[in-house]
């Protein structure tokens, strides 16, 4: 196997500037064998020793918590506090609370509280001690609160900007212009208009320097890194020419020194005037050589119809005969 000029797995070409931080994943850049960004977009680590309650109950945690288990977790919350208002009129005794109920006591004192918490006032159970009646006073309050707080965290959860942008499922190596390119697809998964879209790519890999097998990470130059306005799909380009860090590296080479590609993409969301943002990654195992993306675009009458169901749909696209010479 000829590798180019001054190049091999392990001696990155002067020519390339490796960025000197680890952009924040600290002794986990060092780590054999690990996917620092899922192709999600989640980073790959599990934190330990957390608070309980904040894991829990904080803030973000319930926004980024999926819809059903918030509402289970709501449920479960507002079960559990009309069973404890309900064990505290059963302490106060069985003349706290009177009314037409005939079931179990601790029934009516539940049904009672969940009366009172959603202040129904249907008035078959009431309460009769001054205990009784100050316990009221307390759960409405508490009710009060507790219908404020989860109110706000269901509109935070419908309001907050969030970007939806799929990822084609595999990168490609394929031809562009006289040369080749590492290039990936994304689209707008919702309606809503995305504007102002930067992409950032940056490429990983193990190198050996001074002995040691440690990471580098090289910012990949793009054919465009910015697009105003995004209605349709993008084809990110990173054209592999002398000047890319993946210049001449063939597929077992990039599979050998573990490289990783990730993206970062931020842009203006149109409904919301905020700045939205997505991450994803692919691996040497998620890259295609030797294809291109087909289009997504087909014409409906006289409009553009855009299919996102071929995302991922690609045809054979060899690539020239000097640039399979010069990786193999």
């Amino acid at each position: 196997m000829n590798l180019p000029t001054g190049l091999s797995p392990s001696q990155p070409n002067p020519s390339e500037r490796p960025l000197d931080r680890d952009l924040g994943f600290g002794s986990l850049a060092l780590r054999p064998h690990y996917r620092l960004l899922n192709s999600d977009g989640s980073f790959n680590v599990r934190r330990l020793h957390e608070g309980r309650l904040d894991k829990l109950f904080g803030y973000h945690a319930l926004i980024n918590l999926g819809w059903i288990k918030f509402f289970s977790l709501l449920g479960v919350w507002y079960m559990a506090i009309n069973a404890l208002f309900a064990l505290g009129y059963l302490v106060l005794g069985p003349g706290a609370l009177e009314g037409s109920y005939n079931g179990p006591l601790f029934w009516r004192a539940f049904f009672f509280s969940v009366h009172t918490f959603a202040t129904v006032g249907y008035g078959n159970i009431v309460p009769v001690s001054f205990l009784a009646n100050a316990l009221v006073a307390l759960q409405t309050l508490f009710g009060l609160l507790s219908l404020a707080v989860a109110t706000g965290l269901v509109f935070a959860r419908f309001s907050r900007p969030n970007a939806l942008v799929l990822y084609s499922r595999a990168a490609l190596i394929a031809p562009y212009r006289d040369q080749t390119s590492f290039q990936f697809r994304i689209v707008n998964g919702r309606r809503s208009q995305l504007l102002n879209v930067q992409a950032l790519v940056m490429h990983s890999r193990f190198e050996r320097i001074d002995g040691a097998r440690v990471r580098r990470f090289y910012t990949m130059e793009l054919e465009r890194n910015f697009v105003a306005v995004f209605p349709a799909n993008w084809t990110v380009v990173h054209p592999i020419s002398p000047q890319s860090p993946i210049f001449g590296w063939t597929r077992e080479q990039l599979q050998e020194a573990e490289a990783e590609f990730l993206v970062l993409l931020n842009a203006v969301d149109e409904t919301y005037s905020q700045t939205v943002y997505s991450r994803s990654s692919y691996t040497t195992h998620e890259m295609e050589w030797g294809r291109k993306f087909a289009m997504m675009f087909f014409e409906e009458g006289s409009q553009a119809v855009l299919d996102l169901e071929r995302l991922n749909e690609t045809i054979a696209a060899p690539l020239p005969a000097e640039v399979l010479e010069r990786t193999t």
